[in-house]
Formats: structure tokens, sequence, C-alpha cells
């Protein structure tokens, strides 16, 4: 009985120290990847809006083109979450970021051409690398100890940081590269977004191996067949905290979505140059993925909870500020910015830790790829409405009410604890 035993602490130290080795492997080639993932995703953020108003002479159709690839990337989650279950998360990623670059090569030959229907398909399918630059976070959790889930989650959105920041930044340099092309300027930047994205794809595809969540699948089912906690059913397998994180990342992205869409074209037409529009939504897109350095310790250490109501109060205090700051305020635009990308940050480590939590290896592909659908679907319609609603009453009156709507991550956890679900 002793050799026995000796035997399954042997067996399980070996597995850990596996599960360590491939986790840090994977975490490098998701920061690689990522880094290039953030300066792909840089460019519908920052020029979209603009481009779409150039193209379409119309300022309330100009939150048409976050509507597009936000509800593009709501098909690529369904599909790469789909992809992940049956192949794992190699060949998900891997062809959901190459669909991306496909696509703003295609925004950049509408553009050239003046065809706005090709425009439309390819803002859609550029919309695949979004999705896919959301998803690339769970990568970082497969194979993370529970006790550091969040910080698996936060770590693989960091590197996304770095591309992201420059991504706006790059929009003069990347004008005057597609002028000389004899591209219009503003989409410039997705000539950037094309190879960005084709890069992270291959980046996943020659180096994820192997592949963390079939790795971690074989585990679990190894781990039970053995008989220790590793796969014992502890945690529910879809547990109401999916619900409840699912909830907060819809929130936090219909109210960042909705404002920051609006953003470049409130400044515009208040006469702030293109390079300070870049660098406001550079610093925006640094705060939604800057804070991850520790919003996952955060997370670990102090409960989802806390960091869910530390999101909805950022969110609120973005709506205000952008709603209050005087128009020719650059320095307050920036400020309101920031704390938006704050607030949703909060919102998606914090909730995205909730769905680990709430799932098992067997099924977490399949819901973190339908929950990232629910996401998408409410990124577009924040960015499709969003132009309306200002263009019907005003970038404050937008700006408010998104903070507003923010605060009803609240009730949800008032509702979740009501039920006595199990949010930390």
């Amino acid at each position: 009985m002793e050799s026995l035993d000796i035997s399954n602490r042997e067996r399980s130290d070996a597995v850990e120290s596996e599960r360590a080795r491939v986790h840090k492997r994977t975490l490098t080639v998701v920061i690689v990847s990522q880094i290039l993932g953030g300066a792909g995703l840089a460019a519908g953020i920052s020029v979209g809006a603009l481009l779409a108003q150039d193209m379409l002479g119309s300022d309330a159709l100009a939150g048409l083109p976050t509507g597009l690839f936000t509800l593009g990337s709501a098909l690529a989650a369904f599909l790469v979450g789909r992809s992940t279950q049956r192949f794992g998360r190699r060949m998900g990623l891997a062809y959901g970021f190459i669909a991306g670059g496909v696509g703003a090569l295609g925004v950049v030959i509408a553009a050239v051409a003046d065809n706005v229907p090709l425009l439309f398909a390819a803002l859609f399918l550029y919309g695949s690398g979004t999705a896919t630059n959301l998803q690339a976070r769970y990568a970082g959790s497969d194979l993370a100890p529970e006790s550091r889930r969040g910080f698996g989650t936060s770590m693989a959105m960091v590197a996304t940081t770095i591309g992201a920041v420059a991504g706006p930044n790059l929009i003069d340099p990347m004008g005057r590269v597609a002028e000389s092309m004899g591209v219009p300027t503003l989409a410039g930047p997705f000539i950037l977004a094309a190879v960005a994205y084709t890069a992270a794809g291959l980046v996943l595809f020659v180096f994820l191996r192997p592949d963390p969540y079939l790795l971690a699948k074989r585990m679990a089912v190894e781990a039970a067949a053995h008989g220790t906690d590793a796969a014992s059913g502890a945690v529910p397998k879809v547990g109401i905290g999916a619900y409840v994180g699912a909830t907060v990342m819809v929130l936090t992205q219909l109210v960042m979505v909705a404002i920051m869409t609006m953003t470049p074209v409130h400044m515009r037409a208040h006469h702030h140059e293109i390079a300070a529009v870049g660098l406001v939504i550079g610093m925006h897109i640094g705060a939604m993925w800057l804070p991850s350095l520790v919003t996952g310790s955060l997370v670990d250490k102090l409960g989802r909870t806390p960091v869910v109501i530390a999101s909805g109060v950022t969110l609120l205090l973005a709506g205000v500020l952008a709603a209050t700051a005087p128009a020719d305020s650059l320095g307050l635009l920036i400020v309101a910015l920031v704390l938006l990308g704050v607030g949703w940050n909060f919102g998606l480590v914090s909730g995205s830790a909730l769905v680990v939590d709430a799932t098992v290896p067997q099924n977490r592909p399949r819901t973190q790829g339908t929950i990232d659908v629910l996401i998408a679907l409410s990124g577009a319609g924040g960015g499709a409405m969003s132009g309306v609603v200002m263009s019907a009453t005003s970038y404050q009156a937008l700006s408010l009410g998104g903070g507003v709507i923010a605060l009803l991550l609240i009730p949800v956890l008032l509702w979740a604890r009501g039920r006595h679900a199990v949010v930390a």
C-alpha cells in the first residue's frame, strides 16, 4: 500500500512538472502572438470609424465598421470555440488570426476601389482577428493551477499592450506609407493589420506545441482514471459563475465599444488632429491591456467580486468624465478613455476567471466560445448604435448613458449571491 502511495505521488509530481513546463512555453508563444495581434487590433479601433465616415459621407453610419467587425468576431468566436473543442487551441487561434489578416487586406483593397460593399465584407472578416485576440487569453489559463487562473489569463493579455499601443501611434507613418503606394491615408493602419494578424497566426501554428488545451484535457482524464483530485468534479461543470462572468463581460464590452467608437468622431468634429486621435486611442488601448500586469493577481488574491465591482465603478467614472470634459481638452479625454480601458480590463479578467472556475476542460472551450459570441454581439450592437445615438443626441449623452449601464454589474452580483452561487 505504501509503495502504491509513493507511485501515485511520483506520478502526480511528474504530471505537475510537465504541466508547469508546457504552461511556461505556452505563455511565451502566446505573448509573442499577442504582441502582433495587438497591432492588428488597433487599426479598426483607431481609424475604422473615420474611414467609413469618409467613404459613406455620414456621421450616423460611422459606428458601422465597429459593428461589422465586431459582428464578424462573433461568428469567429463561435468557430474558434468549436474548433478548439475538437482540434485544440493551436488550429483555432492560428486560422482565426490569418482570417483577420485577409480581412484587413480586403479593407485596403476596398478603400482603393472605393467599394463600400467590399468594405463591409472585409470588415466582417477582419473581426476574426479581434475574436481570436480575445480567445487567446484562455490559452494562458488552460494549464494554470486553480489559484493562478487570473494570472494566467492576464499574462496572455498583457502582451497585447505593446502592439495595441504602438498601432494607433503608427497612424501617421502608416498613412504616409499608404499614400506612397497610392492607397488612401486612412487605410494605412489596415496594411499593418494584415501583416500583423497573419504573422500572429503563423507563430501560433508553428510554435504552440504541445497544444495546451489538449494536454489539459488529457491530464484531466488521466487524473480521473487514477482517482486524484485534479478532476474530482469539485468545480461544477457549468455553474452559475459562468453566467455571471458572461454578463460581466457582455456589459463591459457594450459600454466600452460604444464610447470608444465615437470618441474619434467627436474629436475630429472639434478639430483635433489625427495624431491626437491616435494618442487618445493608443492610451485607451494600453489601458485596456496593460493593467493585466496586476489585474490577474488582484482577481486571484482579492476574489472575483471586488474586481467586478471596481469595473462597474471605473466605467461609470469614465462615462461621467467623457460627458463633462470640454471638447477641446485633450488631457481630460485621455483620462476618460484610460478609465474606460481600465474598467473594461477589470471586467474581462474577472469575468474570464469566473467562467474558467465554473467549467471543466471537457466543456470549457465550447462554453468560452459561446460566451465570446455574446461579447462580440454586444460590441457589435454598441458599435452600430453608438453612431445613431450620438447623431440623435450627443457624445455627452452617449458617454453618460454608458456609464450608467455599467452599474448593472452590481445587481448581477447581488442576484448571483442571492442564489447562493459560489462567486468569490
